[in-house]
């Protein structure tokens, strides 16, 4: 590999470096937040208000990927994630630091799917499926090293602190990739010479986002108006959402459409429990520390889950292993749930329970795309991608809604072993319906398996 290209496989994984430490840390660091700037009952917001303006840069930035190729739309999408980190770094109040957030999933979607399309500009197809592997590593090491830095930090100096970290990667990233960037044709584009389907149209992303948000608008507030909000939020993405996903989508139909329904539905129900695990353990005595260790036990899990996947011994098709890690997901799930209700302050429980649940993750994450591009065409897998993340970013939005929805309904109305316990008991029942939708998959075989299989 020239040393050009060297600086710019470094600088795309400082990059998704950057975006994973952000992701990990803010997890541990937001009970730190949330007791300094107040406004308890916003604390889910801080993560749904990076999900949902995440999926409209997703599909935006697919289509100028297309247009014009990568490297502006990487370009314009680091810029806005920096300078969302700064407005939260700053934040002298809870709605600035949401307005921060949002301008990160902004930004950090951008970033994502173009990073994806430069790979596939800039590499040759045995230099992808490493560069897709340090990218999985980029990915896990925040996994294990985030929560602790963001605890140790937040207790030492400040929360503020723990954004203001992740400056210095991407202004590093940036430099060593700006060479090569600077002579990549600005029209190179992974889809050039084949026919592409359909481009999403702008507006459907736009109202998926505004039905996301409404959705949980309604949740929160909980008020008369909150069921025209809660009508409103379900039109648009009956209406929107479809037009997102693989053609001929159904949520019931089997195939693409429950890969992508299995994808949302763990993504979302793991995602709504890490959301408010860190605070019911510190609300329960834990530091921070302690929080981010069983959040980062978590992530040993995943990478178990995520290293068994793709062992040629398995002998599972791709199917069976994504309905092996639903499985293994709502186990852990019921076992943070018994955990919540007890009320009791051990952090054995939870810590268990976060392993089964990362190991259920870690199994169906790269299972999930493996049986997305086994069941694509070459001229829809771009699209088809991007569908099962937007999938995933929705389910995210969605399921950490409904679990900020219940904490600010149950929430100092009574002892937090309901609260807590309703919140996670949800988030079983949601990853129980991802199994129930991996079932309806259908068969696909597993390449990782030997030819004599």
């Amino acid at each position: 590999m020239s040393s050009s290209r060297r600086g710019l496989t470094v600088g795309l994984l400082l990059c998704v470096m950057a975006v994973a430490f952000e992701a990990m840390a803010v997890v541990t660091a937001m009970p730190a937040a949330a007791a300094d700037l107040g406004d308890l009952h916003l604390y889910a917001w801080a993560f749904t208000a990076v999900m949902i303006p995440q999926m409209v840069a997703i599909v935006l930035a697919g289509r100028l990927c297309d247009r014009i190729g990568p490297t502006r739309p990487l370009l314009v999408g680091l810029g806005i994630f920096a300078a969302g980190i700064i407005v939260a770094a700053l934040a002298p109040s809870m709605a600035v630091l949401l307005a921060g957030r949002a301008i990160q999933g902004l930004g950090g979607g951008a970033v994502n799917l173009s990073l994806m399309v430069l790979t596939a500009v800039a590499y040759d197809p045995r230099e992808r499926a490493r560069i897709m592997t340090w990218y999985s590593a980029c990915w896990m090491l925040p996994s294990f090293v985030g929560p602790a830095v963001a605890a140790w930090v937040s207790e030492t100096f400040s929360w503020h602190w723990v954004f203001w970290s992740v400056l210095p990667m991407v202004a590093i990233g940036l430099a060593f990739m700006a060479p090569t960037l600077a002579r990549l044709s600005p029209g190179a584009s992974a889809s050039e010479g084949r026919s592409t389907p359909p481009a999403v149209p702008n507006h459907a992303a736009l109202g998926v986002a505004a039905g996301l948000a409404l959705l949980q608008w309604a949740g929160q507030r909980l008020e008369a108006w909150s069921l025209l909000w809660a009508v409103a939020a379900v039109v648009l993405l009956v209406v929107f959402f479809p037009r997102l996903m693989p053609q001929g989508f159904t949520p019931v139909a089997p195939g693409l459409s429950a890969t992508v329904m299995v994808r949302g539905l763990m993504a979302g129900g793991f995602f709504g429990m890490q959301t408010f695990l860190p605070l019911m353990l510190t609300a329960r005595g834990a530091s921070l520390m302690a929080a981010g260790a069983v959040i980062t036990v978590g992530s040993v899990g995943w990478m178990t889950g995520s290293w068994l996947q793709a062992r040629p011994w398995l002998r599972l098709s791709r199917d069976q292993i994504i309905f092996a890690g639903s499985c293994g997901l709502t186990l852990g799930l019921v076992v943070i749930a018994v955990s919540a209700w007890s009320g009791s302050g051990s952090l054995i429980l939870p810590a268990v329970g976060s392993v089964f649940a990362g190991l259920g993750m870690g199994l169906q994450s790269a299972s999930t795309s493996l049986v997305t591009m086994q069941l694509s065409s070459e001229a829809d897998i771009g699209r088809n991608t991007s569908s099962l993340q937007v999938g995933e970013t929705s389910g995210n939005a969605v399921f950490a809604g409904m679990a900020g929805t219940l904490f600010a309904a149950l929430g100092g109305r009574g002892p937090d072993a309901v609260t807590f316990g309703a919140v996670m008991t949800a988030m079983a029942v949601v990853a129980a319906l991802g199994a129930v939708s991996a079932r309806r998959i259908g068969h696909v075989r597993n390449f990782s398996l030997r030819s004599s299989s």
